[in-house]
């Protein structure tokens, strides 16, 4: 029987060849190897088999990357996000390490890792400067990537997430949503966790029938051990914590009914960001608000994204 998450991955796939991103899976360090959806134009093969590697080229538009939390794989997070962009943005669309076609034999297991990945793969794809947009756990690695790596990243939009999960918070978090672990949360292996997920991570309730359920659960939950290890180690001591400097913009762009980072949680962000982040709710929206409004929140990203243009400009004295 025909897998119908599957087939609609291949759909997407197809659709996203449309649009004019494709598929490419290379290794940046012996045993890691990362799979990013790239624009076309970067990457050019050899047109005799017998030629070494494909071409790439430097985007010729500005770099937007675009890191999918734990909910699926790259593409299928970010399917409006892409159509949206393309026309004037150069998009990259990882799968971070153990989703997708991402994986290494390295046991680090840190956002901090992650971010060192991505940022290596990035400019192995001939990106030097780009905007970061992160969901959920990879707005924790976006953030990572920014105070990491502050001259590859030029910005940053996360929506529901934190700097970094502090076991204090992961307790206060936990009793919340009244989930034993991030893993009962974020990796259910029944359709009845499943559906719980569901019903925590978005604002309006979705009907879909067992099937679709039971088939998401047989297509995208793969990798189970590393994962629950990804989790394990995102979290932090609160004694060790220290406050993160992010000297980019950053844009906080929340569901202000995410029930698993809180709106409160995102004004408390800004605060501590400071200055140079500003906060947008989205109404009538939860934790998965990229899927769930996508046109509210690809007109605020754009517009995000257009004033870090004009931002460039004046700087630039024109």
């Amino acid at each position: 029987m025909v897998n119908l998450v599957e087939a609609l991955l291949l759909l997407l796939n197809g659709v996203m060849k449309m649009e004019g991103v494709k598929p490419h899976t290379f290794e940046i360090e012996p045993g890691t190897v990362l799979k990013f959806w790239v624009p076309k134009e970067t990457i050019k093969k050899p047109k005799k088999a017998a030629a070494a590697t494909a071409t790439k080229h430097k985007p010729n538009k500005p770099a937007v990357v675009l890191i999918h939390g734990f909910a699926g794989d790259g593409i299928l997070t970010w399917p409006f996000q892409v159509a949206a962009l393309m026309k004037s943005y150069s998009v990259y669309v990882p799968d971070v390490l153990f989703f997708g076609g991402s994986i290494t034999d390295s046991k680090d297991r840190s956002p901090a890792f992650q971010a060192e990945c991505l940022s290596k793969g990035l400019r192995m794809l001939g990106v030097e400067k780009c905007t970061v947009v992160g969901f959920s756990y990879g707005g924790m690695v976006a953030f990572k990537m920014a105070e990491m790596f502050p001259q590859l990243v030029e910005a940053v939009v996360v929506s529901g997430a934190a700097l970094a999960i502090t076991d204090s918070l992961r307790t206060a978090m936990l009793h919340s949503l009244r989930v034993s672990s991030f893993s009962d949360l974020l990796m259910p292996n029944s359709v009845k966790g499943l559906k719980k997920l569901l019903r925590i991570a978005t604002y309006k309730k979705y009907w879909f029938p067992n099937r679709i359920y039971q088939d998401f659960l047989k297509g995208m939950f793969s990798s189970s051990k590393e994962r629950e290890e990804l989790l394990e180690c995102m979290v932090e001591s609160s004694k060790d914590n220290t406050i993160r400097d992010i000297p980019q913009k950053v844009l906080l762009l929340w569901g202000e009914n995410d029930e698993i980072f809180k709106i409160e949680q995102a004004k408390d962000l800004k605060d501590q960001l400071g200055s140079k982040t500003t906060l947008e709710g989205i109404r009538k929206a939860g934790h998965l608000v990229h899927l769930e409004r996508p046109c509210v929140y690809n007109r605020c990203l754009k517009k995000f994204l257009a004033s870090l243009s004009v931002d460039m400009l004046l700087n630039n004295g024109y």
